[in-house]
């Protein structure tokens, strides 16, 4: 299986936030369907919503609002190259949308899985993501036959492991992800046998968790004093950090893990479980929130939505409820915050009350 990275220039990109339901958050929608597209190398060049009422089987989208989307890259000065739909499409739908918008046509599943697929790193990650890959196009293999890649054309959906041509046959898909599904169980014992190892240590396990770009890794930067990578992109790092962590005389293991997200394809959840077993392993997780995201909408502020969310997946994980709040980016609120005995401020960017965090890490783990 031939692996490549492809570099070309940014491709020019509309998104298109749709809203199903009752108490959707349009705002909180688009803004994250954008930052998506932009992780993904996109230049967003417009962005329209559509609030279904009443669900149109062949497009998903109003005929009116299709005809608004065409229109306008029909006019545009800039060259549309893809069109994002906030909404898991089927083949046919992505089908139907391609031939009325003349352009590539990806959904947020297919986006998401692009943006796994250029940051994976290790083989298991890669592995992974392919099998994720093969997951999505499975269901849409009718409407794939024939064409040069998995979305017909380069750049965005066709980078990483899914890269290379595949020819569309279900016996042969099939047969692949037999094998990556073995490859993987292979490294995940492996991976297993060195947890329990770890397991059996007197050390005590901490786990990062919270939702994607809210600073996990620069936060084990600061508190293991390493240059470990990290970005202002959603799903910068994916693949498991493990350090040893020093506390007043004691050590502990801290793990950073992958980033949390509304909506996050089945496909991936059970692809990257594994990065998520750290979180239900360990004795204390630390849940870092991007505090300076105060917008709100239907009565919740972003990061208020952003720990929901978090908090919904860990408790389905069956994660330990020893959790501290990490609220980070304090350096960009404007308002005092009241905060809770299990809550710290802190700022990576200023070391604001990273001792603080430090003593409560070392109070919740060896002064009990």
């Amino acid at each position: 299986m031939k692996m490549t990275n492809t570099k070309q220039e940014k491709e020019n990109a509309i998104v298109v936030a749709v809203c199903t339901k009752k108490g959707d958050a349009l705002t909180r929608k688009l803004d994250e369907i954008v930052r998506l597209s932009e992780s993904a190398g996109l230049d967003v060049v417009q962005e329209f919503y559509q609030i279904i009422k009443d669900f149109n089987k062949a497009t998903v989208l109003g005929s009116g609002k299709v005809k608004e989307i065409k229109d306008y890259i029909n006019t545009c000065e800039a060259e549309i190259d893809v069109v994002i739909i906030d909404y898991p499409l089927s083949g046919s739908q992505m089908k139907n949308l391609r031939k009325e918008f003349g352009v590539k046509v990806l959904d947020r599943i297919g986006l998401i899985i692009d943006i796994f697929a250029s940051r994976a790193q290790s083989r298991e990650a890669k592995l992974q993501v392919k099998l994720a890959q093969d997951y999505y196009i499975l269901p849409k293999l009718s409407e794939f036959q024939g064409t040069s890649g998995r979305f017909g054309s380069a750049g965005v959906g066709m980078r990483g492991p899914g890269e290379t041509k595949l020819e569309l046959n279900r016996r042969v898909l099939d047969k692949e992800m037999e094998s990556l599904k073995k490859q993987i169980e292979k490294i995940k014992s492996q991976r297993q046998a060195t947890r329990k190892e770890r397991l059996k240590s007197d050390l005590p396990k901490i786990a990062l968790v919270g939702y994607t770009n809210a600073g996990k890794s620069s936060l084990l930067n600061l508190l293991v004093k390493e240059e470990i990578y990290a970005d202002d992109r959603y799903f910068a790092t994916l693949d498991t950090t493990t350090r040893r962590l020093y506390l007043d005389g004691n050590y502990a293991v801290i793990t950073d893990t992958v980033g949390f997200i509304s909506d996050l394809p089945h496909q991936l959840v059970d692809a990257f479980s594994s990065t998520l077993e750290e979180a239900v392993d360990a004795d204390l997780l630390l849940h870092i929130v991007d505090i300076s995201l105060m917008n709100e909408e239907n009565g919740e502020k972003e990061y208020q939505a952003n720990m929901r969310v978090t908090n919904q997946l860990l408790d389905k994980l069956g994660a330990t409820k020893n959790r501290i709040v990490v609220y980070n980016k304090a350096d960009l609120l404007t308002k005092p915050l009241l905060i809770q005995d299990n809550e710290v401020l802190v700022s990576t960017k200023t070391r604001r009350g990273i001792d603080i965090l430090l003593s409560k890490i070392s109070q919740n783990l060896f002064n009990k």
